[in-house]
């Protein structure tokens, strides 16, 4: 069956459709992930999105259901220039295609991704229709692909009730996780490194704005507790549970929608309680701390950007999926400063909280899919959580 993938400055392009078959409006953006392709679709980051995958042929591994970041795929649709209908893996629960259509997620295959991603890169992100009627009339469809907004979909994908994880006891699968470590594989550390768990007893508060549940499982491995809240609990309640950290998740859409979850944040700032918030949370605490947020031509989504510590120099490889940024021009040097900067463009990728145990990325150090070289940052956030309870 055919299918077209309409944008609002008026670009058709004409592909097979793939997937649930459904008529969808969405913000159309890129990955340029070479692997990973089922945990794109399940990270919380896409709702109010469909993506589209640059490399060229997705699905030849099937899907591996133990490999979600979420239970449910989140993007609105999926793109790609070739979709494998055999995919071959040991470990493969089923195909690209019918996870699609069982979770209801339509998309469009057999087009030039090459030349939709150079058009999103020149004119910046869009809205786009996917839909298999071929009596569409622009003149209609553009207004309402002009009127499309994602809107605040951080309730849309927040759990809806607390939940705890518990820490590993096993040393079997733990080592003393720091930056130096190797790992086997992209979720288990290597049974020689194992010595000791360097979060044992650690309670952390982990607040769902859409989060992976690699960065529980990260907190996890390294021995911490960690009691997930859904995005819009009340500070009162968390810091009412005691816990030695806080972290904030990743998550999708603009960070300016969520007034109610900034104010949250600025009382959980003031609170002393040391605090690792990741992408969407590193945006909402400089939000709740007077800075400002924009957004980005067309962002950042892969698993090869390259970011500095401005503290040591170092340059590390890391996954990112973003579409906003901070204002670095609107910060208070008194509140933060910046702790790291993306190689490629400048942009800011982390603050560091002046007189406060907080620190902020915008990049994913739990990865999946990426590389792993800022896992080490697991590790700052809880000995400062060591180093806050011995004080």
């Amino acid at each position: 069956m055919k299918a077209f993938l309409i944008l609002e400055d008026g670009t058709v392009f004409t592909g097979s459709h793939i997937g649930a078959d459904k008529e969808i409006i969405s913000e159309i953006v890129f990955n340029t992930s070479m692997a990973g392709y089922l945990e794109v679709l399940t990270d919380p980051s896409y709702a109010g999105q469909a993506v589209c995958m640059t490399y060229p042929l997705i699905g030849n591994y099937g899907v591996c259901t133990e490999d979600m970041e979420s239970k449910q795929p989140w993007p609105d649709g999926f793109i790609v220039r070739e979709l494998s209908r055999m995919p071959s893996n040991f470990r493969k629960d089923e195909s690209i295609q019918d996870f699609l259509l069982k979770y209801n997620v339509p998309g469009i295959a057999g087009i030039d991704t090459r030349a939709l991603t150079k058009l999103l890169r020149e004119k910046g992100t869009m809205n786009g229709m996917i839909t298999t009627n071929e009596n569409y009339d622009l003149n209609v469809v553009i207004p309402k692909l002009k009127a499309y907004a994602t809107g605040n979909v951080v309730m849309k994908v927040t759990c809806k009730e607390k939940y705890l994880v518990k820490g590993s006891k096993s040393l079997a699968e733990n080592g003393p996780i720091s930056g130096s470590a190797i790992y086997n594989g992209e979720k288990e550390l290597k049974p020689s490194l194992v010595k000791e768990l360097n979060g044992l007893g650690k309670k952390v508060a982990l607040i769902d704005l859409g989060e992976k549940e690699n960065i529980a499982q990260s907190l996890r491995k390294r021995g911490c507790d960690v009691m997930v809240y859904p995005a819009d609990t009340k500070a009162e309640e968390i810091i009412a549970d005691q816990p030695d950290g806080i972290m904030l998740s990743n998550g999708p859409g603009d960070p300016k929608e969520c007034e109610g979850i900034i104010a949250e944040i600025k009382k959980l700032y003031d609170s002393d309680i040391p605090i690792f918030a990741i992408c969407l949370g590193h945006q909402l605490m400089a939000l709740a701390t007077g800075a400002n947020t924009y957004k980005m031509k067309y962002g950042h989504r892969g698993g090869n950007h390259p970011v500095k510590d401005l503290n040591t120099g170092r340059v590390y490889i890391s996954s990112q999926n973003h579409g906003y940024v901070v204002d670095v021009n609107e910060l208070d040097p008194k509140v933060a400063v910046p702790a790291f900067v993306n190689v490629n463009d400048g942009t800011n990728e982390g603050l560091a909280y002046v007189g406060k145990n907080i620190f902020t990325v915008q990049f994913h150090p739990e990865a999946c899919p990426g590389p792993q070289d800022s896992g080490y940052l697991f590790d700052r956030f809880i000995s400062m959580m060591e180093v806050t309870k011995n004080a």
